[in-house]
């Protein structure tokens, strides 16, 4: 498989994490994060080997979602660290596991639809 196939897949992949940050920031950042990921969209789809690699979005999608698995880490329940200064600071975590779940789910499936739409057809038999 040639690398420049895999550079268009990391291509879209960034694009779709961009989409991915946007709607998990929906509340807070996401309106404006997402004007990159359209426009990367835009600059991407005119391009006219890119496509190749367009199912990296779906892959993309489960980049953020690692994250905030990752961010609930010692989830679920509470969660407690020491300042420096002696005081405790508490926070409350969810699961990462449904988290780091769909984002697995997403990651091998973008990358299962790109490596099967590389395979060449096989001819009939007449």
């Amino acid at each position: 498989m040639s690398t420049g196939r895999w550079v268009w897949f990391a291509a879209w992949l960034l694009v779709g994490a961009g989409y991915g940050i946007s709607f998990l920031g929906i509340l807070s950042v996401g309106l404006f994060v997402l004007p990159l990921p359209v426009i990367a969209t835009i600059l991407l789809a005119r391009q006219r080997s890119a496509g190749a690699g367009a199912p990296g979005v779906i892959s993309g999608l489960g980049v953020p979602l690692c994250y905030v698995a990752y961010l609930n880490r010692s989830g679920p329940g509470t969660s407690c660290t020491t300042t420096a200064r002696g005081g405790q600071s508490c926070v409350d975590e969810g699961s990462p596991w449904p988290w780091l779940t769909v984002a697995a789910v997403l990651l091998v499936l973008g990358i299962a639809i790109f490596m099967v739409r590389r395979r060449p057809a096989r001819p009939t038999e007449v």
